[in-house]
């Protein structure tokens, strides 16, 4: 009994001990304490000096081990010396594009999943949707009235061009400079306005949208703002915010995609002349594909390697990446043909130069920003990653789900809305979890960046996860629609989101090595409170001081692996019952509980992960791509809470959220499972396994009663349904596909019970509804329905047959038209496309 009760005394001290992360000190006069205890008898009731002998000494090593550690000198020498010079050692070399990375960007959120114990109130406390009067004004104004502009089927098909009354518009509106402070002639917008404004316009065109998009993201407009000289600000960025310059930026090339450091697009340094006069300046050589706006570009943003042999600069020969504005009339500067990325309209090709000579003032940031142009890249890539296709993709899931919810109700089969049928309301209860889901991660991770973050980690999560999710809303849409959504033409509303999902998938970081390579591997570095110190500490010079960083940063990662491993087991044994939670309601509180045990497992199995493989961690891709799904599926479901909450918590709602929450944490505990059972180290598996999973999983997928009713709430008008697609142009036009979607689901909403009535005729036989019978008179004329009702049920017919119908076109129509495509186009690289 003796033993019993020391042996869950000191088991209730060290959980507790360790879960608080107490330091040494504590931890000796712990083991003091108890030991002391036991040897004195308390624990059997009684109260007796020891015999002074060996077991008494044995009895106190503990004690003064933990004692000894607890000083500094002592701990550097016998512990953390040996452990900082083997790492020094074996330190794998960084280059210095992954350096500039790993610094570029904001830690943010991702810190607190990292930790194991997350602060939600820090969640909770980021802004929600706020937009000033004129954000408002100009999203209820010129953004509504450019969608009702857009006809989706002339500009993919008829013309395959963006139409010049649309460029003239957005230009004449400001739409390209939503960016651009008002100082310099810009909107000076919100990164929330603007996110919300991408998205309606992209739930009517993802054509149009890319032209808005591309110069409020990553390019000459953003660059020139935070890095430009003065004089790049005055002449360039008014101009851009006009449309009298239309910029692309050239990045990827033939042999450079995600892989920056292999671009054999190169500047030298050199002295030329330019305008008449002598002036130091950059000899350029470069090839580029994939540029979007490129055709149409008048300024080219360029991102090269450059050298300084001569040493002009007074820095090192090889100087960086580097980025300059070159307009593209300027001489060797040659503006390729056009791209078809999956037949889509905007402009999208390749430019190249040889031997092309500029001034080094058309440097962004003139000679002192050369060569930190990967730095300038990732930081604004870490804040326009969270914008651009994030809120398209939610924009397109929302588009998804509301022309699918209404299509779903207004077409029948078997006697019954197809919506009403088991078998689809599986895609429709994921359609609406992805509408609920996306929008609320966008509307966070925009307000983080609207008050000056700038989330490397979270912006890379979402943009995978994003693009990922709206694939699968697509893929969902096509299901329910059949043949409906596969017979393209001027009805079909669908077809240019399906067309477009693969772009989305594939630009600003392609969403495979987005998820395998950057996301956690980033993460792991940037988001974990030690890693990072500790790395930085072994890179210092000096031994003393770097031992010093190193030994303060080794012992909280000590500290930070034990609170785990304690932490992870006592919650998964409790149910994570006493896990930490913010003071919300019910529901959320459930849900902020199993999110801060998935967060201490998470953070158990990440620190192991990155601990033992180190730096092979780059070549498992499979294990860090699951941890990023892992880390996704924590902060995602945790803005869906926010929402939830952010919206007032309504009634209506609660069943979306447990259905998007109960889904999470199974995707989390999935992702966490397959990073274990594939672990490569047998005794670390066995443990993460034990500490994890000590009573098997923990989470189910959400139960089908929960996507039974929130699909019951979508496919009817009212507030439900308007929340799911809020923020997305809604017409209402029935000569609109879109419209008239929305008026006929009015119509057949409320004819619902004369429908019923109708339909309780035709199976008793007093009416026939076939071809060739007007089955409405007939009904009216049998004292079935009155003459207004069957006048009702025949609008409803007419409109619903409408809705239904697909476009067909005379056979010369489709033929394709080879005069200036087809047989006549030539591969990039094919020497006779640089003619």
């Amino acid at each position: 009994m003796e033993t019993l009760l020391f042996i869950v005394v000191a088991l209730a001290g060290v959980f507790a001990l360790a879960m608080k992360r107490a330091v040494l000190p504590i931890w000796a006069g712990f083991a003091a304490i108890l030991t002391a205890l036991y040897q004195l008898g308390v624990f059997a009731g009684t109260f007796t000096l020891p015999d002074f002998g060996l077991g008494v000494v044995v009895g106190w090593l503990p004690t003064a081990l933990l004692a000894a550690f607890a000083f500094e000198d002592i701990r550097k020498k016998a512990l953390t010396g040996p452990v900082y010079d083997m790492i020094r050692k074996v330190l794998p070399t960084v280059s210095d594009t992954e350096e500039q990375a790993l610094e570029a960007g904001t830690i943010g959120f991702d810190a607190e999943l990292f930790s194991g114990t997350p602060d939600w109130d820090k969640l909770r406390s980021v802004p929600p949707i706020v937009l000033t009067d004129e954000e408002k004004a100009f999203l209820d104004g010129p953004v509504e009235q450019l969608c009702t502009m857009i006809d989706d089927w002339r500009i993919r098909h008829s013309e395959r061009e963006i139409p010049e009354e649309i460029w003239d518009f957005v230009k004449q509106h400001g739409f390209l400079g939503m960016l651009i402070s008002k100082a310099h002639g810009g909107l000076g917008f919100s990164a929330q306005a603007q996110s919300l404004i991408l998205g309606k316009i992209a739930s009517r065109s993802p054509d149009v949208v890319t032209i808005v998009m591309v110069p409020n993201s990553l390019g000459p407009g953003e660059l020139i703002e935070k890095y430009g000289t003065d004089w790049q600000k005055e002449h360039y960025l008014p101009r851009l915010a006009s449309g009298e310059e239309i910029p692309c930026f050239s990045l990827t090339g033939p042999t450079s995609g995600s892989d920056a450091a292999t671009m054999r697009d190169i500047g030298v340094v050199e002295r030329g002349t330019h305008e008449g006069s002598e002036v130091l300046g950059i000899r350029l050589n470069w090839e580029k594909r994939y540029i979007t706006l490129g055709p149409k570009a008048t300024l080219v943003g360029l991102a090269f390697r450059l050298f300084d042999p001569d040493g002009l600069l007074g820095k090192r020969e090889d100087i960086g990446i580097t980025v300059a504005v070159i307009p593209a009339n300027h001489a060797g500067v040659e503006i390729g043909r056009r791209h078809l990325p999956c037949g889509a309209a905007f402009p999208n090709g390749p430019n190249w130069g040889r031997d092309v000579f500029i001034p080094m003032d058309w440097v962004i940031g003139g000679a002192d920003r050369a060569g930190q142009g990967w730095r300038m890249l990732m930081e604004c890539l870490s804040a326009g990653r969270s914008i651009s296709l994030p809120s398209s993709a939610a924009a397109g899931a929302k588009a998804m789900l509301r022309f699918t919810t209404a299509y779903g109700r207004i077409r029948k089969q078997f006697g019954l809305p197809v919506a009403r049928m088991e078998g689809l309301e599986e895609p429709l209860a994921r359609l609406v979890e992805t509408a609920y889901v996306t929008e609320a991660a966008r509307a966070v991770t925009a307000s983080m960046v609207s008050r000056g973050e700038k989330p490397s980690v979270i912006s890379a999560l979402m943009k995978y996860q994003m693009t990922e999710r709206m694939r699968q809303a697509v893929n969902d849409a096509m299901d329910l629609h059949g043949g409906r959504g596969i017979c393209d033409g001027p009805s079909n509303y669908l077809q240019s989101a399906y067309q477009m999902v693969p772009v989305g998938i594939t630009v600003e970081g392609a969403n495979i090595l987005t998820r395998s390579l950057i996301t956690f591997a980033q993460g792991a570095l940037r988001s974990h409170p030690f890693l990072y110190d500790e790395i930085k500490a072994a890179r210092i010079e000096d031994r003393s001081a770097g031992l010093a960083a190193f030994d303060k940063a080794f012992t909280g990662h000590v500290g930070f692996i034990v609170s785990n491993v304690f932490g992870a087991l006592f919650h998964n044994l409790t149910g994570g019952w006493f896990a930490g939670h913010p003071p919300v309601d019910p529901i959320s509180t459930r849900y902020y509980r199993q999110l801060s045990r998935a967060s201490r497992n998470f953070a158990l199995v990440a620190d192991l992960t990155v601990g033992l493989l180190g730096g092979g961690l780059k070549i498992k891709q499979k294990l860090t791509g699951r941890l990023s799904d892992a880390l996704s599926e924590l902060y995602i479901t945790g803005c869906v809470l926010k929402r939830f909450e952010d919206d007032g918590r309504p009634e209506a709602d609660r069943d979306i959220v447990a259905l998007a929450a109960d889904n999470g944490l199974f995707r989390c505990q999935q992702a966490l499972r397959g990073a274990i059972d594939n672990f490569p180290i047998t005794p670390a598996r066995i443990l993460m396994r034990w500490l994890v999973f000590p009573l098997g999983g923990h989470y189910r997928p959400a139960a089908d009663r929960l996507g039974h009713r929130a699909v019951r709430a979508a496919i009817v008008p009212g507030g439900v349904r308007d929340r799911l697609t809020r923020y997305m142009f809604v017409s209402r036009d029935p000569d609109d596909p879109t419209g008239l979607l929305e008026v006929t689901l009015d119509k057949v909403v409320a004819a619902e019970e004369l429908e019923r009535k109708l339909d309780r005729a035709v199976r008793h036989g007093t009416v026939r509804r076939f071809h060739g019978n007007d089955w409405f008179q007939e009904a009216r004329a049998k004292g079935v329905l009155t003459e207004a009702e069957a006048d009702q049920l025949r609008e409803v017919e007419a409109l619903t047959a409408r809705v239904i119908a697909v476009d067909h076109f005379d056979p010369a129509e489709v033929k394709p038209n080879y005069g200036a495509m087809g047989h006549n186009s030539r591969a990039l690289g094919d020497p006779a496309a640089a003619e």
